[in-house]
């Protein structure tokens, strides 16, 4: 695989004409999405992590009754083979992360409220079974929060906590993880009632982090400091005079800290926002339109000379060239056609 050719994962829902996780090349030398495929079938394979060394893939997965994670093997030339399945009755997890020495594989289960961290079998980056269950409590204001809805859980930049986002109840917990992965509660911070807080990245400096928000389509901007947050900023993702149903999706940082990405389903677009290196704060940029229905994600590519988008209802992915001096996003191609597609994820280069 060539610097020009690199290669992505694209998470789905196994619905319509779905058949699971799917792999594609991404042609930065011509500027397309080429050769995209079924890499694996599987249910509901929604959301994945893959390993920093790209030896191994991990996914969300609904079996039968059950839900969990899958582990998968990946080739030089980008072959999926599954390695094994730690599954529990009840639905399956939202969010899948996995630690830079590929040691820990965290979940975030929205229906359960709850997160899980593992650890991975060093012989064959199998996951093992839950060594912490961590069930959180209480609800929020909004309808939607009638009981905790964990949509988040990865680690810190410096790998000894996990930040977990908790929609249901509007918080941002931390856990202190343990060298056998065991998870010990830090700190609650309550975030704004009534939010939805959905997920989260770090400042490549380590000391600001920002939060995407569901329901009030807002960026909290946060400093962190050893396992612990606080507030700075909200600012909204999309336009004052839109009063349709949004819902914030995904949350992006580029490498060097200097823009922000926000994804809004409903208002259909992806915000950009420029990073005061100083003071860590946001202030808007652009908002590009996601060219089709319901952006649950999208990915900076290596180069971060692109982004990837997904829509999950029009089934599409988009793909956009970035300006890395202005962070502006300009369309390269919206008719690249993927069933129910949520989560893109890249092989390093």
């Amino acid at each position: 695989m060539t610097e020009s050719k690199l290669k992505g994962f694209i998470g789905t829902y196994t619905k319509g004409d779905s058949k699971g996780i799917y792999s594609f090349t991404l042609n930065t030398q011509e500027g397309k999405i080429e050769d995209i495929r079924v890499a694996a079938e599987l249910e509901n394979p929604t959301y994945l992590a893959i390993s920093r060394d790209n030896q191994y893939l991990y996914s969300v997965v609904k079996d039968g009754e059950n839900g969990g994670l899958a582990a998968f093997s990946i080739s030089p030339s980008g072959e999926l083979t599954e390695i094994n399945r730690q599954l529990s009755l009840g639905a399956s997890p939202c969010y899948v992360s996995v630690d830079g020495k590929n040691k820990y594989v965290f979940s975030a289960n929205y229906h359960k409220g709850s997160v899980e961290s593992h650890l991975i079998n060093q012989e064959n980056g199998s996951v093992l079974p839950a060594v912490s269950t961590m069930k959180h409590e209480g609800r929020g204001p909004d309808p939607r929060q009638d009981k905790p809805h964990s949509h988040y859980a990865d680690l810190t930049p410096d790998e000894a906590y996990l930040a977990v986002v908790e929609l249901g109840i509007d918080a941002l917990i931390t856990y202190k993880v343990e060298e056998d992965a065991t998870l010990t509660k830090v700190k609650l911070l309550p975030l704004k009632a009534g939010s939805g807080p959905r997920h989260l990245v770090f400042h490549p400096n380590g000391r600001y982090a920002y939060i995407m928000t569901e329901f009030s389509s807002e960026v909290i901007g946060l400093d962190y400091e050893n396992g612990r947050f606080s507030e700075k900023q909200y600012i909204s993702t999309i336009p004052e005079d839109f009063k349709e149903n949004n819902q914030g999706s995904a949350i992006h940082i580029s490498s060097d800290g200097r823009f922000v990405y926000a994804g809004n389903r409903g208002h259909n677009s992806i915000a950009v926002f420029s990073v005061n290196q100083t003071t860590g704060e946001l202030s808007f940029v652009d908002r590009v339109s996601s060219e089709g229905d319901w952006p649950r994600d999208f990915e900076l590519d290596p180069s971060e000379q692109f982004i990837v988008g997904s829509n999950q209802e029009s089934g599409n992915l988009v793909l956009y060239r970035r300006d890395e001096e202005s962070g502006r996003l300009t369309l390269l191609d919206a008719d690249i056609s993927v069933p129910y597609p949520v989560c893109v994820k890249f092989l390093d280069a």
